[in-house]
C-alpha cells in the first residue's frame, strides 16, 4: 500500500511541475522556471524548518547542541538523500532486491543473518543499499514491509515474529536487527511480547524515538500517538524487563535529527549509545560508520 502511495504522490508531483513549466514556458520563462523548481524543490523548505525547530527545542536536551553549520550540512544531506529514497526506491524499487532466505541446510547455514526493520511511511526500499552490500556475504537477510502504515506499532509484532523465525531457520543463529526510526520501537514491541532476548543477537536503532518525539504531537495515527513524548505506549515497553535488556542494543543518535528530537530520546539507558554529528534523519540510516560497524556485528 505505502509503494502505491508514494509512486501516486511521486508521479503528481513531476506531472504538477512539468504542466506548470510547458504552460508558463511562452509566456514568462522566469515564472516558468520557478514554479518548477518551487513544486519539485519545495520539499526542502519544510526540511528547513525541521531543522528550525530542532534547533530550538535541543537547546533543553543534554545531547551535544549543533552548530548552524552542522544544521545546514544535515539539511543539504537530507535534501539529497530523501527523493532517493521517498520518490524511487520505496515507491518504485522496494523490491528491487529479495530476501535472502534460502532452504535449511544452504550456504547462508552457520553465518549470522540479519532482519531489517523500516521505520514511520518506510518500506523494505530503505534498504536497498544494505542489501545490495549483503548480496553475496553469505548471510541471510529478511527486509520487512510493515503494515499497516498507520496502525498500531504492537500489529507489527507477527511480522517481525515471522521474519526473525525465517533468517534463525536457515542461518542456525540468532540474528541481528537493524532498526531505523519506528523500526526500533517495533523491535522493542517484539521483544516485550515475547520475552526473547536468547532470540536476537544484538539490536542496532538508528534514529529511534525510543522516549518519543517533539514532532510527533502533530500527528494523529495510532503509531503516530504512540511515538509522543513519554507516551503511556512507550512506559509500558519496559514494564517488567529484565535488568539487562538494553545492553542488547546500540543506539545511533544525532544532534542534527530532523524528525526525532530532543536529541537524547534516541537513546536508551544502559545501551551502547552512538553520538553522529550533522547528520538528518534518513540520511543516518547510510552513514558509512552506522554501516561498517553494524555489518560488523555479523563477524
Amino acid at each position: 500500500m505505502l509503494a502505491w502511495i508514494q509512486r501516486l504522490i511521486t508521479t503528481c508531483l513531476l506531472v504538477a511541475a512539468l504542466a506548470w513549466l510547458v504552460y508558463f514556458k511562452d509566456h514568462s520563462p522566469l515564472l516558468a522556471f520557478a514554479g518548477f523548481v518551487l513544486i519539485t524543490l519545495g520539499y526542502t523548505g519544510f526540511l528547513a524548518f525541521e531543522f528550525v525547530l530542532l534547533h530550538f527545542v535541543n537547546r533543553r536536551d543534554p545531547a551535544p547542541q549543533a552548530t548552524v553549520s552542522e544544521l545546514l550540512q544535515a539539511w543539504v544531506g537530507e535534501s539529497v538523500i530523501a527523493p532517493q529514497v521517498f520518490c524511487w526506491r520505496q515507491p518504485f524499487r522496494a523490491n528491487a532486491v529479495a530476501d535472502n532466505v534460502a532452504l535449511p541446510g544452504a550456504a547462508v547455514h552457520g553465518k549470522r543473518g540479519v532482519v531489517f526493520i523500516h521505520g514511520f511511511f518506510c518500506n523494505r526500499g530503505l534498504w536497498t543499499p544494505w542489501l545490495k552490500r549483503l548480496q553475496g556475504s553469505g548471510h541471510a537477510f529478511a527486509a520487512l514491509s510493515l503494515e499497516p502504515v498507520f496502525g498500531s506499532i504492537d500489529e507489527y509484532t507477527p511480522q517481525i515474529d515471522a521474519a526473525i523465525t525465517r533468517v534463525t531457520l536457515v542461518s542456525g543463529m540468532a540474528p541481528l536487527l537493524v532498526c531505523h526510526s519506528m523500526g526500533g520501537l517495533a523491535a522493542r514491541a517484539w521483544l516485550q511480547t515475547m520475552k526473547a532476548e536468547a532470540r536476537v543477537h544484538h539490536i542496532v536503532t538508528i534514529g529511534t524515538p525510543h522516549g518519543g518525539t517533539w514532532l510527533a504531537r502533530f500527528g494523529h495515527g495510532k503509531n503516530t500517538l504512540q511515538m509522543r513524548l513519554a507516551s503511556e505506549w512507550q512506559g509500558g515497553l519496559n514494564v517488567g524487563m529484565p535488568a539487562d535488556r538494553h545492553r542488547f542494543f546500540t543506539c545511533w543518535y544525532s544532534n542534527a535529527d530532523n524528525i526525532v528530537f530532543p536529541a537524547s530520546t534516541a537513546t536508551l539507558p544502559d545501551a551502547d549509545n552512538r553520538l553522529l554529528r550533522a547528520v538528518a534523519h534518513v540520511q543516518m540510516a547510510f552513514e558509512p560508520q552506522v554501516m561498517d560497524h553494524t555489518l560488523e556485528m555479523l563477524t
